[in-house]
Formats: structure tokens, C-alpha cells, sequence
């Protein structure tokens, strides 16, 4: 195939050069932290918690699992070649400039779509406090403050994220504590429910398992983001490394942790569960006065930090895609450190996924979120062959570059990548997730053929 062939490999200080470097380590230990507890946490567990019942845990727990596998192995190529592109990047230099190409735009388009939902999720939050506001108002409004800070800054960036991640760590520890406590019976004016929560484990048998298993595997989402956000800090080899290897007790603790706490102080088929998210709805019930209004606001600023986070992520994408001659130079545009252009253009395109929730909202919008349905397992599916195929030419080439090392290889990148097919498999099976399935590959051909295309241009010439 043209173009496959590998380049000599270019040292670490030569990526995103124009860029500048004005996230601290702090800025990347909570944008680390905040990016495991996301708004697929806090709103999307519900309708999981109702299909599978209190197997929700073995379903978020394996996940979990593979998850892990995921971050380590894009630590390991992150680490040895930071760039704001991370796995676009790596898979161009693994398996070719299409590869790239289509991981590359395929999470673009992702990421922009999800600014839009994620400003429509808080939006609908705010409303339900000032009823009779526009929500598309509350999302321009987010939508000019976060693009805004994108701009100026790459610190602006990083501080929103600092402090939106400390409250959201703060709140879900002190919701797992209170949790623990009412389970144990010891905090006043509760009665722990002991076991009885637990009892139908599998209420919906292997099915909602399944359905289960999906719906968590999207919720962890946000994990990407401190490879990318890495390549603009003095030290991103440090930076990603200390990312990386606190992911399993941070999985463990916030997602896993949580959704015991959940199944078993609420019934898991409370209509409350699905209809006010799970984290309010076991506040509201163990009574603690005020606790679920606070757990909304919660909601609102993990929802506002993805929204930021993603307007950033899709920007440095767009940026690093240009860069390798993939993309209009335009977006390329590099002032005060910052591609503003790119900023800009991915917050009008999520922006322009907002208006179309309003004017299409039968036929173009659900065609579209199919359309991104599946996206992250296909970015998933890059990530483990470009590391099949990176990890041996680094030990040939650049040793020393190995900071970060994937555990057991090859063989846990293999039991990843089978159990990527697994989920692609049970995908098909469900007639919802189905849909998805077929339009994500749908898009996921035509990059790859657009991207082929170039590539063999781009050869000949």
C-alpha cells in the first residue's frame, strides 16, 4: 500500500512546534482526573442501570477493563510521540496517511457533535431552573464563553478544566463517602437497605446485560483528551506517563464504585433512576436535604466541562491533521499559540448541530448521532493495531522512548482488540445499537476511501 512505509522516527521536540506550551502539570493531573468522571457518567448510567439492573457493575466493570487496555496502550505511543494529534498520529505513522485521515476526521466530526449535545444538556438543565428562557440562547451563550476562552489561551483552557474537574472529583467522593456510609447504616436519619436492592441481579437476563455492557462502553468518553492536551505542556512524556498509570484506580473508584453505591441504595427500576440521573436520584432518596439540587449543578459543570474540553480536543485534531497535509490550510492557522481557526470552525459546527436538533429533529439530527454512534470503537480499533505495530519499531529504533510500557505485550493487545470485534458483534445483534453500527461504518468508508485516495495522490505526485 502507498505511503505505509515507515519514516525514520522524528524526535519528541519536533511535534506541534507552532503550539504553544502553557499547560502546567497541574492543568494535565486534573484534566486526567475530570476526564474519567464526564457527562456519560452523570446522565447517560441511567438508561444503563435500567436495562441491566444491578449488573450494571459487571457491565461497567469489564468495560472498565478494556478501557484500561485502551489508555495504555495510547500512553505508551502518546509518551514516546507527543502530538496533538495522538492517535490520528500514531495510526498515520503506524499503518499510513489514511489511516489517520479517517481516525483523524471521523473524532473530529465526533467531538463537534458532542459540543453541540453536551450545550443542549446543560441548556435543558438551566431552563428547568429559569423555565421560559430559550435553550438555544443558554447554548450560545456557553458556547461564546468557552470558545472564547479557547481562543485567547491554551492556560484559559486548562484552568476551566482544573477547576471544573476539582468540583466534579470533589462531588463524586463525597457522594461515594455518604454512599458507603448509608449502605454501612451509620449516616444519621437512614436505614441501610442491606442486600435487598440486589436481590433481582439480572432482572433482564443476558439481554440487558448486554445492553448494559454497550451503553457503559460509551460513557468513558473523555479519556483521550490528556494525550492531546499533553503535546502543549514543558513535559508531556511526564505528563502522559502519570495520566496513564493512575487510570485503573480511577475507573475503579469513580465509575465502578459509583454504580455499586447506586444499585444498591436505589431500586434499580425507580423511574427516578432514568428520569433525574442516578447520582440525584439516590441523593434525593436517602433524604439529605437540598443534596440532589447540588448534584444537578454538579451535572451542569460536567456537562460545561465536556463542552470545553471537546471544543479544544476537536481544534487540536483539526490542527494536527492540517499539519500532515490533511486538511485545509486554513485551519492550520497558528496566532498567540492557538489554531483559532480551527476553534472557531468546530464551534460553529457544533453550534450548527444545535440548530439542526431544532429544525430536523426527525431525520437529519438522528442521522447524524447514528452517524457518530459508534465512533469511538472504531478510534479504539486504530489506537491497538498502531501499537501492534509501533511497540516493535520503537524497541528496534528508540528504545529509550518507551516511558510507558503496555502490560503483557502482545497478547493483552490482542484480548483488546477481540474484545473490540466482541462489542461490534453484540452491536449488530441489537436492533438500536445496530443503526449506529451501519452508519458509523457507512462514514467510517467513505474517510477511508477519500483518505486512500489522497494518499495515492500524494504518491504519485
Amino acid at each position: 500500500m502507498p505511503g505505509t512505509t515507515s519514516p525514520k522516527l522524528p524526535a519528541p521536540s519536533e511535534t506541534d512546534a507552532t503550539l504553544s506550551h502553557g499547560l502546567k502539570q497541574r492543568h494535565l493531573s486534573m484534566i486526567a482526573l475530570g476526564g474519567v468522571i464526564g457527562a456519560g457518567l452523570f446522565v447517560g448510567s441511567g438508561a444503563g442501570i435500567a436495562a441491566a439492573g444491578p449488573s450494571i457493575v459487571i457491565a461497567y466493570a469489564v468495560s472498565g477493563l478494556l478501557v484500561m487496555l485502551v489508555m495504555r496502550m495510547l500512553g505508551e505511543m502518546s509518551a514516546a510521540y507527543p502530538s496533538s494529534g495522538s492517535f490520528s498520529a500514531h495510526a498515520e505513522r503506524a499503518i499510513g496517511p489514511w489511516a489517520g485521515f479517517t481516525a483523524g476526521w471521523s473524532f473530529w466530526v465526533l467531538l463537534c457533535t458532542a459540543v453541540g449535545l453536551e450545550g443542549i444538556g446543560a441548556a435543558k438543565i438551566v431552563t428547568g431552573w429559569l423555565p421560559g428562557t430559550p435553550e438555544w440562547g443558554w447554548v450560545a451563550l456557553f458556547m461564546v464563553v468557552f470558545c472564547g476562552a479557547n481562543l485567547a489561551a491554551v492556560k484559559n483552557f486548562g484552568e476551566f478544566e482544573f477547576w471544573f474537574a476539582a468540583l466534579k472529583v470533589g462531588a463524586i467522593t463525597l457522594f461515594l463517602v455518604l454512599g458507603v456510609l448509608a449502605i454501612a447504616g451509620v449516616l444519621p436519619g437512614t436505614d441501610s437497605p442491606g442486600a435487598s436492592n440486589l436481590n433481582n441481579f439480572l432482572p433482564h437476563g443476558s439481554e440487558g446485560l448486554v445492553i448494559g455492557l454497550l451503553a457503559s462502553v460509551f460513557a468513558y468518553g473523555g479519556l483521550e483528551t490528556v494525550t492531546i492536551a499533553a503535546a502543549e505542556s514543558p513535559d508531556p512524556v511526564k505528563g502522559v506517563a502519570g495520566a496513564v498509570r493512575t487510570a485503573m484506580w480511577r475507573i475503579a473508584i469513580f465509575y465502578v464504585g459509583s454504580m455499586a453505591v447506586i444499585v444498591t441504595l436505589v431500586p434499580w427500576n425507580a423511574k427516578e433512576v432514568v428520569e433525574r440521573g442516578p447520582y440525584v436520584a439516590t441523593l434525593d432518596h436517602l433524604g439529605i436535604p437540598g443534596a440532589g439540587r447540588l448534584m444537578s449543578v454538579v451535572v451542569l459543570v460536567a456537562l460545561l466541562s465536556a463542552m470545553n474540553a471537546n471544543i479544544y480536543g476537536s481544534s487540536r485534531i483539526a490542527y494536527s491533521l492540517v499539519e500532515r497535509g490533511q486538511g485545509p490550510k486554513a485551519l492550520g492557522r497558528v496566532s498567540g499559540g492557538v489554531p483559532r481557526v480551527a476553534v472557531l470552525t468546530s464551534s460553529v459546527v457544533g453550534f450548527g448541530c444545535v440548530l439542526l436538533s431544532y429544525w430536523r429533529p426527525d431525520d437529519v439530527f438522528p442521522w447524524l448521532l447514528n452517524m457518530i454512534g459508534a465512533v469511538i470503537l472504531v478510534v479504539w480499533i486504530f489506537i491497538a493495531v498502531s501499537q501492534l505495530r509501533l511497540r516493535r519499531r520503537l524497541e528496534r529504533e528508540a528504545p529509550e522512548r518507551l516511558a510507558v510500557r503496555m502490560w503483557a505485550f502482545p497478547v493483552l493487545t490482542w484480548v483488546a482488540l477481540a474484545g473490540m470485534v466482541a462489542i461490534f458483534v453484540l452491536m449488530a445483534r441489537e436492533p438500536d445499537t445496530r443503526v449506529q453500527l451501519f452508519s458509523t461504518g457507512a462514514m467510517t468508508l467513505v474517510l477511508a476511501g477519500v483518505g486512500y485516495a489522497w494518499q495515492r495522490a500524494r504518491a504519485r505526485s
